[in-house]
């Protein structure tokens, strides 16, 4: 299925103006715990390590995503898993994420006026909403963070690693820098691989993420060019709680 993949097709920026504009349609999904889901999954709640305030120690998604994501996993080369970094992302977290990583880029260029550092920013870090109509793409469950791994649990390499603000990480960037080698050869399959396995189960891509793709939310909408997304922003009401509750 995934032999001579085609190369991960270039994007423009994309526009947030005109990606706050997709409709949304609520489907009121659950959030589901990806620890759940059996093998060939794996889960590594990467902000939580990492120590990022207010992230949880754990990667949820809706109900929906789950289930696409184990067939994306199921459809893999026997010897490979799906990583799953990041799912839904408390809007906390997401105002860390990107105040970090604009005091990096103004710090690193103080020449930038205040509209092209928001621009930077936002290239690699959504800004944080809570909007119904207009949230932030991780705060919906639909946006999930991902990777491949061998069958020891190790991350393949995919030429930069997850969540690094350089041109590199855009996923088409290895289709079209100058440059070869055996190291950037793999790390440019390993991409194909991982893109084309989440665009089969119907799920889009972050151009200027390799590791970011999305079902149901208004990226989704913007890139799949459905009518409408159908996951606006949502609480952490999981199955956990409503466990508890039923207690």
């Amino acid at each position: 299925m995934f032999d001579h993949l085609p190369p991960i097709p270039p994007h423009p920026p994309h526009d947030w103006a005109a990606i706050g504009r997709q409709p949304i349609v609520e489907c009121d999904e659950p959030l589901v715990p990806m620890s759940l889901a059996p093998p060939p999954i794996k889960v590594f709640p990467a902000y939580a390590r990492m120590g990022i305030p207010g992230a949880v120690n754990e990667c949820y998604v809706r109900e929906g995503v789950y289930r696409r994501l184990l067939a994306v996993a199921r459809a893999l080369p026997e010897e490979l898993s799906l990583l799953v970094l990041d799912g839904w992302r408390p809007w906390r977290v997401q105002q860390y994420l990107f105040d970090t990583l604009q005091a990096t880029i103004q710090a690193h260029h103080p020449e930038l006026d205040d509209q092209a550092l928001l621009e930077r920013t936002r290239e690699f870090v959504a800004q944080p909403s809570t909007a119904p109509m207009a949230p932030s793409p991780h705060l919906t469950g639909g946006a999930v963070d991902v990777t491949l791994c061998d069958a020891d649990g190790l991350p393949l390499d995919m030429g930069t690693l997850f969540d690094e603000a350089v041109p590199a990480s855009h996923a088409a960037a290895l289709e079209i820098e100058p440059g070869e080698s055996d190291r950037r050869h793999q790390a440019r399959k390993n991409r194909r691989l991982l893109y084309h396995a989440m665009l089969a189960q119907g799920f889009t891509n972050l151009p200027s993420e390799w590791w970011h793709f999305d079902l149901g939310d208004q990226l989704w909408a913007y890139y799949g060019g459905h009518d409408n997304a159908y996951y606006g922003p949502a609480e952490l009401d999981t199955i956990e709680s409503r466990w508890r509750r039923q207690l």
